[in-house]
């Protein structure tokens, strides 16, 4: 990752890739073809704007992380969310800590975007106190044309959970998922499942651009506006009257 406000333009970390994956043409430029995450430079960059953003850790080393904050979850009464990125991409992984968790009474949380093999959710949620489940829109073809595949996998698979613990996250962003029909499909959705009640909304922000900008990251993004607070307090009504506890944030 890479701090534009933070870089000097010293081109230290370019003088020490073994790798020449680092160029100046003016500003910084990292060609990821080449690189093999050495280091080099994140460690002669003497104004902190080269930093690597995760690394490998083993089931113990995660656990000895949770484990630190096990007096938090006792005075509190929450427990771990394992997030991401999405968790079930490394399914073994995660059902192996779930298990861990589960067996010192920490309590555990999910928070996956339900596309994953059928099998994989439920064998992981036998170790899941609650799962949050970002459902985008309900219109399968708006669903593959934003996020690129169809949403019949993870809306059955929401349907094959509904008897767990479930909060439903819903990113309202305007332009994509926010017409008078998609927020209609939504609360129809929801509350044929019975089960699920609460729905949270999540109003679009524009946080992820900084980050695109550190990670050098050349795909266009989605721009939008937020939400107003007119639009999401109709929305939030809107899904009360299908039956749902609705919040916003969260």
């Amino acid at each position: 990752m890479w701090w534009k406000e933070r870089c000097i333009a010293c081109k230290e970390c370019q003088n020490v890739c073994p790798q020449t994956a680092i160029s100046f043409s003016p500003e910084f430029a990292l060609d990821r073809k080449k690189c093999d995450l050495c280091r080099e430079c994140t460690i002669v960059c003497p104004s902190g704007a080269l930093q690597i953003v995760g690394e490998d850790m083993t089931v113990p080393q995660v656990l000895k992380e949770i484990e630190k904050d096990t007096i938090f979850y006792d005075e509190s009464g929450g427990g771990v969310t394992f997030s991401g990125g999405e968790p079930l991409m490394q399914p073994d992984f995660l059902y192996t800590l779930l298990k861990e968790c589960q067996s010192q009474s920490i309590h555990t949380a999910v928070d996956t975007c339900g596309y994953a093999h059928s099998k994989i959710l439920l064998r992981i949620s036998e170790q899941v106190d609650l799962f949050l489940y970002d459902v985008k829109v309900i219109n399968d073809e708006t669903h593959k044309e934003t996020t690129g595949v169809s949403n019949r996998l993870i809306l059955e698979n929401l349907k094959m959970l509904s008897h767990k613990d479930i909060i439903v996250r819903f990113p309202l962003i305007g332009g994509l998922n926010d017409s008078e029909k998609d927020i209609a499909e939504l609360g129809e959705f929801l509350s044929s499942l019975k089960t699920i009640k609460t729905v949270s909304i999540l109003p679009y922000h524009r946080g992820g651009a900084g980050k695109a900008a550190r990670l050098l990251n050349p795909q266009p993004h989605f721009v939008g506006e937020p939400p107003s607070a007119e639009t999401l307090d109709a929305i939030t009504e809107k899904l009360k009257n299908f039956g749902l506890q609705v919040s916003i944030g969260g």
